[in-house]
C-alpha cells in the first residue's frame, strides 16, 4: 500500500504555488518530479566527490568512479541485464535510439525492411527514417485501431525474412497504451529480426526484465522515473553491442590511439565517449533505489486506481472525449472537449495551478489518425491524489464554461 501523503513530503516542488494556487502536477509523462533523496545525492556529489572518472589516480577520481559504476550495477540489477557492461549510460532515450540507428547503418542494406509502430514518439520515428535514407532500406508501419491498440494480425503480416529491425514503445506517451512487447519480440525473432523497445514511458510504472523479455535493445531516461534530466540508459545484448560500431569518437572509448590507427575499448566504454554526466548517472541509481523502495507493484496498483477514478470523473463532462481506450493502459488520459482547442484548456488549467500537456505530444501520426490537432494530456504519478483529480475535473468544467 502507498501512503501518498508521506510520499508527497519527499517532493519539495509539490509545496509550491503556481498563479496563487497549489501546484497540481499532471505532466508526469513529460518528466517526473524529483524527491529529496535524489536531490540530496546530487548535492552530495558536487559537495564532496566532483572529479572526472575512470582516468585519475587521486582519491576524488577513484571515489567518483566507484559511485558511478555502483549506479551502473543498480541499473543492471533493476532491469535484470545479464552483465553490467550491457548497460550503456547515455544522455537519454533519444541518444540511445540514435546510437543503435547509427550502428545499424553498417548492418542493413537496400531491400531490407524496418518496422515501427503507429504509436511511436518522434524520437522513435525520425532516426529510422534517417537510417532508411542512408541505406535504402524500407520503413513500414504497424497500424493501430480506434482504441489506440496495435493490430497484431497486421504486424504478423508485415514480418518477413526482409525484416531486420522492429521498433516499438513499451507504453505510448500520447495514449497510455501498454503494448504486448513480449509477444512482439517473439514474433520478430522468428524471422530473425532484432527488436528495440522504447521504455521511456514504461519505466515509471512497471519493472521491465530484459532477459525475461528477450529484448535486443531497451532504452529509457532517468527523468521519467524521479531522476535528473540529461541521463539515461541503453541496454543491449552483448552480441549486438559487439556488432555495432562506436557512435562517437573521443576520449574514454579508445584502447590504443596512434595517428595511423585507433583501436576501441571494450563494453561499455566503446559507446561512452567523453566525460559523461557523472552526477546524473549516480543520481539515476539513487532514483532507481527510491522507486524500488516504494515498490513497483504498489505504484502500479495505486496509479491504476487513479486512472480509473479520473476516467470515470472526466467522462461525466458533456462533450469530453478520451483518446486511447486500450484494454491494457497506464495512467495517462488524453482528451478533448468538443469545440474547444486543447491549448486553450491547458492555458486556463495553468491559471488554476494545474499542469497538463497540450499538443501532439511528439506523436503527430497518432493525432493525424484521429484527425485532431492535439489533445489535453493528464498523466498521473504515484504522488498524485484523487483530490487533485477532482480539481482537474472542476478546472475542465470551468474552461468549458469560459470557452464555449
Amino acid at each position: 500500500m502507498i501512503n501518498v501523503n508521506k510520499i508527497r513530503e519527499d517532493f519539495p516542488i509539490l509545496n509550491r504555488e503556481v498563479n496563487g494556487k497549489p501546484l497540481i502536477y499532471f505532466d508526469n509523462a513529460a518528466t517526473s518530479q524529483t524527491p529529496k533523496q535524489v536531490i540530496d545525492v546530487i548535492v552530495d556529489y558536487y559537495s564532496n566527490y566532483n572529479a572526472n572518472i575512470h582516468r585519475g589516480v587521486h582519491t576524488l577520481s577513484q571515489e567518483a568512479t566507484d559511485l558511478y559504476e555502483e549506479a551502473r550495477l543498480k541499473i543492471q540489477k533493476h532491469f535484470n541485464a545479464k552483465h553490467s557492461y550491457e548497460i550503456i549510460l547515455t544522455s537519454g532515450t533519444t541518444h540511445g535510439i540514435n546510437l543503435v540507428a547509427n550502428g545499424f547503418s553498417s548492418l542493413i542494406k537496400k531491400g531490407d525492411e524496418v518496422l515501427v509502430s503507429a504509436l511511436e514518439h518522434h524520437s522513435n520515428i525520425v532516426p529510422w527514417q534517417m537510417l532508411c535514407e542512408r541505406t535504402g532500406a524500407t520503413l513500414k508501419v504497424i497500424p493501430m485501431n480506434d482504441n489506440g491498440e496495435l493490430i497484431m494480425s497486421e504486424y504478423e503480416a508485415l514480418l518477413s525474412e526482409k525484416t531486420k529491425l522492429v521498433f516499438v514503445n513499451h507504453i505510448s506517451n500520447a495514449l497510455g497504451t501498454i503494448n504486448p512487447i513480449k509477444q512482439m519480440i517473439e514474433m520478430a525473432h522468428k524471422v530473425g529480426a532484432a527488436v528495440l523497445v522504447d521504455g521511456a514511458q514504461s519505466c515509471p510504472h512497471l519493472k521491465s526484465d530484459v532477459q525475461e523479455l528477450d529484448v535486443d535493445f531497451y532504452v529509457t531516461s532517468a527523468h521519467k522515473m524521479c531522476g535528473p534530466t540529461g541521463v539515461g540508459m541503453l541496454y543491449g545484448k552483448e552480441e549486438w553491442l559487439n556488432k555495432l560500431p562506436p557512435y562517437q569518437g573521443g576520449g574514454e572509448m579508445i584502447d590504443q590511439v596512434t595517428f595511423e590507427k585507433t583501436t576501441y575499448a571494450g563494453l561499455p566504454h566503446k559507446f561512452e565517449a567523453g566525460t559523461p554526466n557523472i552526477c546524473g548517472g549516480i543520481a539515476f541509481g539513487a532514483a532507481v533505489d527510491y522507486m524500488n523502495a516504494i515498490g513497483f507493484e504498489n505504484i502500479a496498483s495505486y496509479e491504476h486506481e487513479l486512472l480509473e477514478y479520473a476516467t470515470q470523473q472526466l467522462l461525466k463532462i458533456e462533450g469530453l472525449k478520451i483518446y486511447g481506450t486500450a484494454k491494457e493502459k497506464t495512467s495517462v488520459i488524453s482528451f478533448n472537449v468538443e469545440g474547444i482547442h486543447p491549448y486553450d484548456i491547458g492555458t486556463i488549467l495553468d491559471k488554476l495551478g494545474i499542469a497538463v500537456r497540450t499538443g501532439h505530444h511528439c506523436a503527430q501520426p497518432i493525432m493525424d489518425f484521429f484527425k485532431i490537432p492535439g489533445t489535453v494530456r493528464a498523466s498521473f504519478a504515484f504522488y498524485n491524489t484523487k483530490e487533485e483529480i477532482d480539481a482537474l475535473v472542476e478546472g475542465v468544467k470551468t474552461a468549458k464554461m469560459m470557452l464555449s
